[in-house]
C-alpha cells in the first residue's frame, strides 16, 4: 500500500465508533475521534476511561471488535452491515510504519546500542539499505539531543534519554503521525521536562501528534485540541483555553481541578 498525503479537508486520521471489551466488559464504547494535519491531539480523563486503549486499537496492537479507522482516507478496519472487518496485514503494516508510538516505558531493545534501535525498525519494516537507515538514525538522534551517546546501550541512560531515544526511534520512520502514550508518566519530576521540550519542538515543527497524557503541564503547552475521555468514550473536544478556562462543570471541572491541586 502506499498511502499519500491527504488533501487539506481530509483529516489524517479519523475513527468511528470504535468498540473494544475485555473478557466481555466494554472498554470502547463507541469512539468518534479526528485528528488533521499538523494537529497536536491530546487524550485526557481519569484511568480507566479507556485513552490508552484508543491509541493501542488505532496502531492495531489491540484489535478493534466494531467501528471504522481510516488512515489518510485508507479504510484499515470498518463494518459492512453487520460483518466487521480489517485490512490484510500488509496495508496494517504499511499504516503502521506512519503512525509509530512512543510507549510510556520506552520499549528499547535493551541489548542494541541507541543507533541500533533506531535502525532496526528501519531495517526491517521500511527495507532502507543499513547506511541509509544510520545516516537518518544520526539526524534524529541529533534533533533530540542524543547524538553523544549513539553507541551507548539503553541501560546507561537515565529515564528522559531513553525516552528521547525512543522518540527519535519514532521520527526515524519518516512518520505523518506519531502516538504518545503517557510519554512522560514514568519518569522522574527532573526528568520530565527534556522529553517535553522535545515534544515542543516537534509541535513547532509541525508534526502530527495524538497524545495520552495526565500530564497537564504539556497539555496546555502544546495541544491544539483537547479530548476528554469518559466510561469508554471521547465526552468532549475543544481547545485548551475553552476547557481550562475554570467554567466547565461536573467531571471535566473535577478532573482538571483535581490535577491542579
Amino acid at each position: 500500500m502506499s498511502i499519500t498525503t491527504s488533501p487539506p479537508q481530509q483529516p489524517v486520521l479519523s475513527v468511528r465508533q470504535l468498540h473494544k471489551s475485555y473478557h466481555g466488559a466494554s472498554v470502547l464504547k463507541g469512539v468518534d475521534l479526528c485528528v488533521h494535519q499538523g494537529e497536536i491531539a491530546c487524550l485526557i480523563g481519569p484511568s480507566g476511561a479507556g485513552k490508552s486503549t484508543i491509541l493501542r486499537c488505532i496502531n492495531f496492537l489491540e484489535r478493534p471488535e466494531a467501528g471504522e479507522i481510516t488512515f489518510f482516507g485508507e479504510r484499515l478496519c470498518s463494518e459492512d452491515g453487520n460483518i466487521f472487518q480489517t485490512a490484510s496485514e500488509r496495508v496494517l503494516q504499511a499504516a503502521r510504519a506512519r503512525m509509530p508510538m512512543v510507549f510510556q516505558h520506552f520499549n528499547l531493545f535493551s541489548h542494541r546500542t541507541v543507533i541500533e534501535n533506531v535502525i532496526e525498525g528501519q531495517i526491517v519494516v521500511l527495507r532502507r539499505r543499513k547506511e541509509e537507515a544510520r545516516q537518518r538514525a544520526l539526524a534524529c538522534l541529533g534533533r533530540v539531543g542524543m547524538l553523544k551517546r549513539a553507541d551507548f546501550y539503553p541501560d546507561q541512560l537515565s529515564g528522559g534519554q531513553k525516552q528521547r531515544v525512543a522518540i527519535a526511534r519514532a521520527l526515524a520512520m519518516s512518520p505523518a503521525l506519531i502516538l504518545f502514550d503517557e510519554p512522560t508518566s514514568a519518569l522522574d519530576p527532573a526528568l520530565v521536562q527534556e522529553v517535553q521540550s522535545v515534544m515542543r519542538d516537534l509541535s513547532a515543527e509541525g508534526m502530527t501528534m495524538l497524545i495520552v497524557t495526565h500530564d497537564m503541564r504539556l497539555v496546555r503547552s502544546i495541544a491544539t485540541t483537547v479530548h476528554f475521555c469518559a466510561d469508554g468514550h471521547i465526552a468532549e473536544s475543544g481547545s485548551p483555553a475553552l476547557l481550562f478556562d475554570g467554567t466547565h462543570p461536573s467531571r471535566i471541572g473535577a478532573f482538571i481541578q483535581a490535577d491542579a491541586c
